[in-house]
C-alpha cells in the first residue's frame, strides 16, 4: 500500500497562487466585502469558471486561505530547527523568531490580512492559534509549578499573552517592520520576563 500522499498539479497550485495573490491584491485597494469573483478573475487573468473550479465563493476562498495560513505558521513553529532552545527562560526566543521571520518573509500577505481592510477570518484564526500555543506553554508551566504559587487564572494568561503577541506582530506589520525578526522575538521575550 502505498503510505505517500498524491501530488497536486502545478498547474493548480500556479492558478491558487495567482488567484491568492489577485485577493491580496484586491484587499490593499478595497474592503473585503467589495471583492467580486469578476474582480479576482480579471486580477488573476484567469475565466471566472476557473474560480468555481477551486472555491465556491469568496468566503470559501478567504476560508481555504486562512487554513492554509494556520496550516503554514504551525509548520514553521513545529519546525525541527526550532526545537533549538537555551535553557530556562528564554526557551520560546528560537520559536518566536522563525515565526516572526515567515511573517516578514510574507510580509505582504501578512500586512495586507492582518491590518488593513482586513476580514476578521484571519485575525481570529492567528489568535485561536497563538492561544492554543500560548495555552499548551501556560499549561506546562503550571504543572510544573506548585500550585499554591500560580495566582493566574489560566485562561487569563492565555488571553492576555495571545492578544499581546498578535498586537506587537500588528503593530510591527504596520510600521513596516523597523525591527528584525531576531531583535523583536529578543525583546518580546526579554518583556515577558521582566
Amino acid at each position: 500500500m502505498n503510505n505517500t500522499t498524491p501530488r497536486t498539479d502545478p498547474r493548480v497550485l500556479r492558478t491558487r497562487e495567482l488567484l491568492k495573490d489577485a485577493v491580496v491584491e484586491l484587499m490593499e485597494e478595497m474592503n473585503v466585502q467589495k471583492i467580486s469573483v469578476n474582480r479576482i478573475a480579471e486580477r488573476a487573468k484567469i475565466n471566472r469558471v476557473t474560480f468555481y473550479l477551486h472555491y465556491k465563493d469568496i468566503p470559501d476562498m478567504l476560508e481555504k486561505m486562512a487554513d492554509e495560513m494556520v496550516e503554514d505558521i504551525t509548520k514553521v513553529v513545529n519546525s525541527e530547527n526550532t526545537g533549538i532552545s537555551v535553557a530556562g527562560e528564554h526557551e520560546d526566543w528560537p520559536v518566536l523568531e522563525n515565526l516572526l521571520k515567515y511573517i516578514a518573509d510574507n510580509a505582504r500577505f501578512y500586512k495586507t490580512v492582518l491590518t488593513s481592510r482586513r476580514s476578521s477570518i484571519f485575525s481570529d484564526r492567528l489568535f485561536n492559534l497563538i492561544a492554543d500555543m500560548i495555552a499548551a506553554r501556560v499549561e506546562r508551566r503550571v504543572s510544573a509549578a506548585d500550585s499554591s504559587q500560580v495566582t493566574i487564572q489560566k485562561d487569563v494568561a492565555t488571553w492576555y499573552g495571545s492578544a499581546a503577541l498578535i498586537g506587537t506582530i500588528i503593530a510591527w506589520l504596520r510600521n513596516d517592520m523597523p525591527y528584525s525578526p531576531q531583535y523583536l522575538a529578543k525583546q518580546i521575550t526579554s518583556l515577558r520576563y521582566q
